[in-house]
């Protein structure tokens, strides 16, 4: 079953029915199975037609096309025809109509309505004004119907209807991705041990299975661990999780993130100090090593440490000694490590920027944690997390996300992780106010014009048709490219044309995957 609404908001359709509307003045709609409009409503429809709009504005001509197209659909059935250019009796004006087709099961229809495919007789344009005024139209609405009405030229049927069949093949594309999708979570969600928490971490995809495995397998280990992922993808809540299903969990967890301090207060932080060591320091300080004696030590962003303090990590974590500032005896602990970073550190270690054997060292199990990029199916999970926890600091009913707003932040990259996430639910709470709905309009600016900027953009709409079209093709196979994962056979499957055709289209755009990822 299709969502014709949901295709009423993707960016491509969009820019297709625009070009056909402003180069021909011809509105396009989509219809179901029976004929019946869906995704039409006609208080927010900017007709391109007025004489569509006479008709498209009335009950009885919604009815009318519902007739009309169901018996068109039923005629081409019958004849095996892709479609249809054919005159609407009804109004005096031709309509183009496309069956949809998905498993070839019939889906619906896109239709594209108030032309004349053929020459457009004096006679012809005045049975088109006496026929739409049954409508009701008045006589200036008559004249300005019958100025816009555009019709075709022999050079220009091929154009617009390959341009009518982009949009039917767009609707297949998306229903087929969006269906995968959603069959995919569905398998996930039925998988037997499926888990959407560990402690504090919020999760059913598969890269977080995966960490839920590997935490399990290493809970009774005293190893050091080397945690790593981008900011903000909740490298913390790991070390969290390690330390409190360890034997060590009764003991103290410190955390420190090295980036926070210069290099002379780290040490002190991390070490300790003895009275008069330096400007300041009054009285003896414990470090956080001290602090952390028995427990475990979060030591993030440890790819920011100086290559002197690299020395002092390495010998605390292999021999369990330091030395604090200003102090000559040293000083024993046996403290757990666990490090995070958002850097390369084998790269780093490969440029001489980390020590190789601190890195081996703390790399004794490594977790990398996935960005949200890469685990999309837990956006929904997380946001639910959120708008919980909104409700419950707040004291109030917890509030509702739309789908069209859930569908824009599912597509949003996040490059800030589940923290811009955070970020950006509380943000949308706030600003709701009494409101109980999160609409896509209350989402900040940079989510709500994402897909505009990253769908297929700038399609002209001036100029030849040929370049324009050419223009959007290379568009649309260059961003199928990259949503198939360079997949040829699935995209000319999805596009509707040979594999073989799609090559030498690529090859013809230039769209190698080397020269598009350099």
């Amino acid at each position: 079953m299709i969502n014709w609404d949901e295709f009423e908001h993707i960016h491509v359709i969009q820019k297709l029915k625009s070009i056909i509307a402003q180069w021909w003045h011809i509105d396009t709609v989509f219809t179901d199975d029976r004929g019946n409009l869906q995704g039409f409503k006609r208080d927010k429809h900017a007709f391109a037609n007025p004489a569509v709009k006479l008709v498209l504005s009335k009950d009885r001509g919604v009815e009318a096309l519902g007739h009309f197209v169901g018996k068109t659909i039923e005629d081409l059935r019958k004849i095996d025809n892709k479609f249809a250019i054919k005159n609407w009796d009804d109004t005096g004006f031709d309509a183009a109509i496309f069956p949809i087709y998905i498993d070839n099961e019939l889906m619906g229809s896109v239709v594209a309505l108030g032309f004349f495919g053929d020459t457009a007789s004096k006679e012809r344009v005045e049975e088109m004004k006496q026929k739409l005024a049954a409508f009701g139209a008045h006589t200036t609405e008559l004249e300005n119907a019958a100025m816009k009405i555009h019709t075709l030229r022999d050079d220009e049927k091929s154009y617009f209807t390959e341009l009518v069949d982009l949009v039917g093949q767009e609707v297949v594309t998306l229903h087929t991705e969006i269906t995968s999708r959603e069959t995919r979570i569905s398998e996930l969600n039925k998988e037997l041990g499926v888990r959407y928490k560990y402690d504090n971490m919020i999760g059913k995809s598969k890269p977080m299975q995966e960490i839920y495995t590997l935490l399990d397998k290493i809970k009774n280990s005293e190893s050091t661990v080397l945690i790593q992922g981008e900011n903000g993808t909740g490298k913390e809540l790991i070390a969290k999780a390690i330390h409190y299903n360890s034997p060590r969990k009764d003991r103290t967890f410190v955390s420190q993130n090295c980036s926070a301090f210069n290099e002379n207060l780290l040490d002190s932080e991390l070490f300790g100090h003895v009275k008069g060591s330096f400007t300041g320091a009054i009285k003896d300080k414990k470090g956080l090593f001290e602090v952390a004696d028995k427990g475990t030590f979060f030591l993030d962003e440890i790819g920011d440490t100086s290559p002197s303090m690299q020395v002092k990590l390495l010998r605390v974590i292999q021999e369990g000694t330091f030395i604090p500032v200003g102090a000559t005896e040293t000083r024993r602990v046996d403290v757990r490590i666990l490090a995070a970073t958002n850097r390369d550190l084998k790269d780093m270690v490969e440029k001489g920027q980390f020590r190789e054997d601190l890195y081996y060292r703390i790399n004794v199990i490594n977790v990398r944690v996935p960005c949200l990029r890469e685990r999309k199916e837990d956006i929904p999970l997380l946001v639910d997390f959120f708008l919980d926890k909104a409700a419950a600091e707040k004291s109030q009913k917890k509030k509702i996300m739309t789908k069209r707003a859930m569908e824009k932040i599912y597509d949003f990259p996040w490059p800030g992780n589940i923290r811009e996430l955070q970020n950006e639910i509380e943000r949308l709470v706030v600003l709701a106010g009494e409101e109980q709905k999160l609409t896509a309009d209350m989402l900040s600016p940079r989510i709500v014009d994402f897909g505009e900027k990253n769908k297929v953009q700038g399609a002209r709409v001036h100029g030849k048709l040929k370049d324009a079209l050419e223009e959007l093709e290379r568009e649309m196979i260059r961003e199928g490219l990259r949503r198939t994962g360079w997949n040829k056979s699935k995209l000319a499957k999805e596009l509707g044309i040979s594999r073989a055709g799609l090559i030498m289209k690529v090859e013809k755009y230039g769209l190698d995957k080397r020269k598009i990822l350099k």
